[in-house]
């Protein structure tokens, strides 16, 4: 049987960290395929614009040996998308490992034969933290 995974991410600021997901992701699964969330979406989940428009983070994500699908997300419904692509495991990283939400879709998914599997949160680096940064250092004087 072919393994079909499937992961998403804003994968704005790309990182070391979101680079261990795709290739980890790979080493699991036959063909790996991609969500990007919307600008529209990002903005409405995280309050903020990516920094990086929508489809330059595609084109990044195209471009990465590890992938070999990439998609538009436009909502986070993973029934939905799993209705659509078919997939047999989910990748995720372990920050969501044991909340009420991702409980909830493990035991969903194991009804539909979806495995999901966590991947370390890589601590050193994230998007979050690189923003940050980038705030202190181009704020605007008041």
């Amino acid at each position: 049987m072919v393994k079909i995974g499937y992961t998403t991410g804003v994968f704005d600021l790309f990182h070391v960290g979101h680079l261990n997901i795709l290739r980890n992701a790979k080493l699991e699964c036959d063909y790996l395929i991609v969500g990007i969330p919307t600008d529209e979406l990002s903005i409405k989940e995280k309050g903020r614009m990516p920094i990086i428009p929508f489809s330059e983070r595609m084109t990044i994500i195209e471009s990465i040996k590890y992938v070999d699908s990439v998609i538009p997300q436009v909502n986070y419904d993973k029934i939905e998308a799993w209705n659509n692509l078919k997939f047999n495991i989910m990748f995720v990283g372990d920050d969501w490992q044991g909340t009420e939400k991702w409980n909830l879709l493990e035991e969903k998914f194991s009804e539909l034969g979806v495995k999901i599997s966590y991947f370390p949160y890589t601590e050193q680096t994230s998007s979050s933290k690189i923003r940050k940064i980038l705030d202190l250092i181009y704020k605007e004087p008041e």
